[in-house]
């Protein structure tokens, strides 16, 4: 037993010389060093599903999933049961979104101002370069198949032929479009930066003057379900509603400070989910949530299994899926 510190500390010098004697000695003498342990590292790269994977969008067809990410990653699993193959494209594009068309086939977006393209369920990819030099953000299918991308500077891009060739217009406001959506053959609505919201009648070939959500609200996410009646979803939680087609907005109680990055309307029941796994559902007046494992990784998008259950893409390898089939008792756990 060490009884003082005089003791205690004269120990500790004698192990640290010892120590540092022992290791310049092996150096010296033999050039040795420590094996290096792959294992665990390798065990790691055998995975379909890894813990660095970073998941921007997930989408499903008939048959199939499909989520992307960074550095090329592209995960592929049929929609009935649960098997996922792993597919590293070519290039390692940064992809930030994608989307399946009426047609079933695939579309991602990548930041490096490509769209690609794939016919088999994202066991291959064709790219198209888009002729435009501002940034690219998030994109969509039409209901003719055509395919729209928007960005800076309210930047709207289109194909009619599956990127072979693309139309490019701007609403000449200097903001950030961060989502489109069609919802008919007719009307479209962007949303953006500083608030911005605006509608086209004609199929995206015209676009009113836009509207502003009040406060520049930065909108990371829309959902219209008519032209009356949308949420908008930003930053420190925040929820915006409309039922006059953006003219006026309200600020919904939700009860998050963190980002919130997308809604999903499953049936008559609506969700939001965000940054440090926050997931809500709308009550009808304002925002529950719903209880999930504390885990500091963002939800970034999300899709709905043929039983039902939604399956949600995120940050560092997490997709989880939530049964929304159990009323109130509705639980996340991680897939």
């Amino acid at each position: 037993m060490i009884k003082n510190n005089k003791t205690k500390n004269l120990v500790s010098r004698k192990f640290s010389v010892a120590s540092v004697t022992a290791v310049t000695t092996c150096f010296l003498l033999t050039g040795c060093e420590a094996p290096l342990n792959l294992e665990g590292v390798e065990n790691e790269l055998e995975k379909q599903v890894r813990r660095t994977d970073q998941f921007q969008g997930i989408a499903v067809n008939d048959t199939a999933l499909v989520a992307v990410g960074a550095d090329g990653l592209v995960l592929t699993s049929p929609l009935t049961g649960l098997n996922w193959q792993r597919h590293e494209v070519n290039g390692a594009p940064a992809f930030v979104d994608v989307a399946v068309c009426p047609d079933q086939s695939f579309v991602a977006l990548s930041m490096d101002k490509q769209v690609w393209s794939s016919r088999d369920n994202g066991q291959s990819w064709n790219a198209s370069k888009l002729p435009t030099p501002e940034d690219v953000l998030d994109l969509t299918c039409a209901p003719d198949n055509s395919i729209w991308v928007v960005g800076s500077f309210s930047t709207v891009l289109n194909s009619a032929d599956q990127g072979k060739t693309w139309s490019e217009n701007t609403l000449n406001e200097d903001a950030m479009l961060t989502g489109i959506q069609f919802l008919d053959n007719s009307t479209v609505l962007v949303t953006g930066e500083f608030g911005l919201v605006a509608r086209s009648d004609d199929g995206g070939q015209n676009w009113n003057v836009p509207e502003y959500i009040p406060n520049d609200f930065y909108t990371q996410s829309a959902h219209f379900p008519s032209v009356e009646q949308g949420w908008v979803a930003g930053l420190s939680g925040q929820i915006m509603y409309t039922e006059d087609g953006g003219m006026t907005w309200t600020q919904q109680v939700t009860p998050t400070e963190s980002p919130l990055y997308g809604f999903y309307q499953a049936g008559d029941r609506l969700f939001a989910y965000g940054d440090h796994a926050t997931v809500l559902e709308y009550t009808g007046a304002d925002w529950k949530r719903i209880p999930n494992p504390k885990m500091p990784v963002y939800i970034r998008d999300a899709v709905q299994l043929d039983n039902g259950q939604l399956l949600m893409a995120g940050g560092f390898g997490s997709l989880y899926t939530l049964d929304i089939a159990s009323g109130d008792s509705v639980q996340v756990s991680q897939k």
